[in-house]
């Protein structure tokens, strides 16, 4: 692709400025799109009420006359003929333009017309002319030194001398079918729209292309992933996965079954597995993941699982040291505080094979961890880790086959992009005997409610979560902080409960201590910013305050919700917000995460579905997962077969499509 270097009029200092805001070479600068258009409409000046705003364009009839101020204000007079009169015209600290200003110069005047003095304070004048009577004006993201009207030339440019050598990634038979223009009169439009109607048909015609060849990417990489027969040669004892099912202290659901036989076949596929496991909180994806890390020691290799944080890698530890008690599986626990002398036992054991299975945090993927045959590896919350983490984990196997968990269910439309390539098991079958947790939602005003709600938890011997979206106060947000809250609760409940708090800024270390003192009932209430979305289970707490609610995505909300009722004692979780309250609403009638999800995802898109933005994401320049979901279905549909079609005449573009797949994982 030709350098931002060849386009006339790009110089050092704007190539720089460029590059600052990610457009390094000339396809970037063209297929940077307006965020918005400006629509200017010719207006009479008869029609026109006293005060209004006024867009009306005509020829200057008197040389500008140019007024100086004191502390550098100036203001500039002229006369302006347009069709339907005569107006005077006076704008602000426009100086510069006084030489671009002559007498007869076509010019766009916008700004408030004083009808009684018959003339328009203009807050921005046009070098232009307005044809048709309307005028379509791109307005392009800039920086600082770069002005929107740099922004077009540019483009423009670019497009002129570089137009025909921008790749389109459409294929033809496409392009004829949906009657598509071509892509550099699908640019010139986008960029120099003369009508909505054009703009609206290249706008499809760009985004179908964007998702075609995103959607392409997927299929590839999941197609790839199934031809190559590079998978570990295992073949499962089914009868010592169900005697081991058998002593599992609770009955496993259908959903969980037929997961757990979906990762079953992957395991002893020919082809390596890379399965999503999905499932609504306290669904019991953990166990399903724990038996297929049985069946893979069944076959003499080694498992790793990965969980975000040490209390969660630690819960997981004990809990599976207690289901193979009985067996001669040895599990290891390596996280970052792990004593010097014990970690180096692990990366012993870890290599010469004694050890089995190993739970971590990021410890896992340190240089000195070798694996003696690594044949599964499992990441828990897997979207709170980059790419490259997961695929450092990855690589430290052979072909080891992959799982990733994720306790936030993902609605289809997510699922068919960012784990598009990648088989997917739901789990949506509650465990018996998980009740419903009593969903409220609170005005501040009724706090007192609350409080006594919560005192009353506490008396029975039961514990209380209490969430604020910040840690500290800022000038610019009356959010309830963390210290606010536990100055609140001190002054409410005096002594006769202990109050701690627990945020993402703490050291792992002081944070962890926390968790575990509320784990063991030292600490009754524990405030909290959302960083126990994702935590220990503590049967004991019941009750779930969540502050300022309406800050919150609805699959954030259901997350935190889940943090109780998982003892057996009834649970609530009170939603305090004086605004957005229609929304939060859904939380009262609704406790199925994946309707939850799909409703977050109409309400808010895809950006905050997890609460993080995580490295890997798939960003878009021109299409929209949420707004343009129907485009996507076609275009997964079309690029799917595009794929499977093996003409030899589509091998170029197909090459181009698979040869700029990075990063899609």
């Amino acid at each position: 692709m030709a350098s931002l270097k060849d386009v006339k009029g790009i110089g050092p200092k704007s190539l720089s400025l460029l590059n600052k805001i990610n457009i390094n070479d000339v396809e970037d600068l063209v297929t940077h799109y307006p965020f918005r258009y400006d629509v200017l409409k010719r207006d009479d000046l008869s029609k026109v009420e006293d005060g209004e705003k006024i867009i009306i364009d005509g020829k200057i009839e008197s040389v500008p006359i140019l007024m100086r101020f004191k502390a550098g204000l100036n203001k500039m007079n002229f006369r302006l003929v347009t069709q339907s009169g005569v107006v005077g015209v006076s704008i602000f600290n426009r100086a510069f333009l006084k030489s671009k200003l002559l007498v007869g110069t076509d010019v766009i005047v916008i700004g408030k017309l004083d009808k009684g003095k018959n003339v328009i304070t203009a807050s921005d004048i046009k070098l232009d002319v307005l044809s048709n009577k309307v005028k379509i004006e791109p307005v392009y993201h800039c920086t600082s030194g770069l002005t929107n009207k740099n922004m077009s030339n540019y483009i423009n440019m670019a497009l002129l001398q570089f137009g025909k050598e921008i790749p389109d990634y459409i294929p033809e038979e496409f392009r004829e079918k949906y009657n598509f223009v071509n892509k550099k009169t699908a640019l010139n439009i986008i960029h120099n729209p003369s009508t909505s109607e054009k703009l609206k048909e290249v706008t499809i015609r760009l985004k179908y292309e964007e998702l075609f060849g995103f959607m392409f990417k997927i299929n590839y990489l999941k197609q790839q992933n199934k031809k190559e027969k590079n998978g570990l040669n295992r073949q499962i004892d089914r009868d010592e996965v169900n005697i081991f099912i058998k002593k599992i202290p609770f009955k496993l659901t259908n959903d969980q079954l037929k997961a757990l036989d979906e990762i079953l076949n992957d395991l002893e596929s020919p082809s390596r597995m890379n399965r999503l496991l999905q499932g609504d909180v306290g669904s019991g994806k953990t166990i399903v993941a724990f038996t297929g890390m049985y069946a893979n020691y069944l076959c003499g290799y080694q498992s790793a699982l990965m969980a975000p944080t040490e209390i969660l890698a630690t819960q997981h530890y004990n809990n599976l040291v207690e289901l193979l008690k009985d067996t001669d599986v040895k599990v290891a626990l390596l996280t970052g505080s792990t004593p010097k002398k014990e970690k180096n036992d692990i990366y012993k054991g870890l290599m010469l094979g004694t050890i089995n299975i190993v739970i971590g945090t990021h410890a896992l993927i340190q240089d000195e961890v070798i694996y003696n045959n690594l044949g599964l590896v499992i990441t828990d919350e897997q979207h709170r880790f980059g790419v490259h983490q997961r695929a450092n984990l990855q690589n430290k196997g052979i072909k080891p086959d992959v799982l990733y968990m994720s306790a936030t269910p993902i609605p289809r439309t997510y699922a068919l992009t960012i784990f598009g390539d990648m088989d997917v098991s739901t789990i949506k079958e509650k465990p018996k005997g998980r009740q419903k947790i009593a969903t409220y939602v609170k005005k501040n005003s009724e706090i007192k409610d609350v409080l006594e709600m919560m005192y009353k938890e506490l008396q029975d011997g039961h514990q209380v979560y209490v969430i604020a979206p910040l840690i500290e106060e800022s000038e610019n947000s009356d959010l309830t902080t963390v210290n606010e809250l536990k100055d609140q609760m001190k002054l409410a409940f005096k002594d006769k409960y202990r109050i701690d708090i627990v945020h993402g800024k703490m050291a792992g270390g002081a944070k962890d201590l926390i968790m575990e003192q509320f784990k063991d009932n030292k600490v009754q209430i524990l405030i909290s910013t959302t960083v126990v979305e994702v935590g220990v289970d503590v049967p004991n707490a019941t009750t779930m305050v969540i502050f300022d609610a309406d800050r919150f995505g609805l699959s954030t909300l259901h997350q935190l919700r889940g943090r109780v009722g998982r003892g057996t004692s009834k649970s609530r979780c009170i939603l305090i917000s004086d605004s957005d309250t229609e929304r939060l609403k859904i939380m009262e009638k609704e406790d199925d995460g994946f309707v939850i999800a799909e409703e977050d995802f109409k309400l808010r898109g895809h950006g905050d579905l997890f609460g993080v933005k995580q490295s890997g994401d798939m960003t878009f320049k021109i299409a929209s997962i949420r707004n343009d979901y129907k485009i996507l279905l076609q275009a997964r549909k079309d690029s799917k077969a595009y794929l499977e079609d093996e003409s030899t005449d589509k091998d170029k573009l197909k090459k181009e499509l698979i040869s700029s797949i990075t990063n899609v994982n």
